[in-house]
């Protein structure tokens, strides 16, 4: 498969092939097979590769964790993802509605606003932790937040607000989105879509290192969706280690 890239001011814009790396970045998939990947044991071929993509449908077997990790460790890097959701059919009815400061909106009897929308919800980890998570999801404040740091309370107030995002970036459901995030130190910036969702935020306690990967979510019961399932799917996965100052 070959997409269009954008042009960068050349007279002629270049053609970008999937899972082939930009120069200066690796590819962590290969667009073929789990090489460089650790495929949760007893998964039962629930994350698989479809022509060239990293398909997942939110089922796997596994008894443990059953997200997708990259093999090796990455402290400071630039991460570029492709990723889409292919369908929504469990409709979510606790969505909040989250405000610019990170905290949720409430009536005038102080009980938080909650909404329905229809809903899928993945991520990518960073160094190695479920808190260190750019949220995929169909909320309206948009992908890209960290969940595990704006809800947590004991952080202060100017981390809460700095991962949430600015703007809503997500392109409709069933399209191709692209994440380009820059973790450096204890900041991150997250990019989605050529728009900057995340600027510099402080993740508090981050791991110096560890790896990549992509989130498992969703449960079912009765052979119906009982939370947002991670219906979703993957390419383009390429790192590029930064140096220490």
């Amino acid at each position: 498969m070959e997409v269009l890239a954008r042009s960068t001011g050349s007279a002629r814009p270049k053609k970008e092939v999937d899972n082939v790396a930009p120069r200066g970045f690796k590819a962590l998939f290969n667009g073929r097979d789990f090489t460089g990947w650790k495929v949760p044991e007893g998964d039962g071929g629930h994350w698989k590769i479809i022509d060239g993509v990293i398909d997942y449908d939110a089922e796997s077997q596994a008894k443990g964790d059953k997200s997708l990790w990259a093999v090796g460790e990455f402290g400071d890097f630039i991460l570029r993802v492709d990723w889409r959701i292919k369908e929504t059919p469990y409709i979510n009815p606790r969505v909040p509605y989250i405000l610019p400061d990170g905290t949720h909106a409430k009536d005038i009897n102080g009980k938080e606003i909650r909404m329905s929308f229809p809903d899928s919800d993945s991520g990518i980890y960073l160094r190695g932790s479920g808190k260190n998570q750019v949220n995929i999801w169909c909320w309206p404040i948009g992908s890209g937040e960290f969940y595990g740091y704006r809800n947590d309370e004991n952080q202060p107030p100017e981390v809460r607000a700095g991962v949430t995002p600015r703007t809503q970036a997500d392109n409709p459901v069933g399209q191709w989105n692209r994440f380009e995030i820059r973790m450096k130190g204890d900041r991150v910036t997250v990019v989605l879509n050529g728009k900057t969702v995340i600027k510099n935020a402080q993740l508090p306690g981050v791991a110096a290192k560890g790896p990549v990967g992509l989130q498992h979510h969703g449960s079912k019961r009765n052979g119906k969706w009982t939370s947002p399932p991670a219906l979703l799917q993957f390419k383009n996965i390429y790192i590029k280690e930064l140096p220490k100052d």
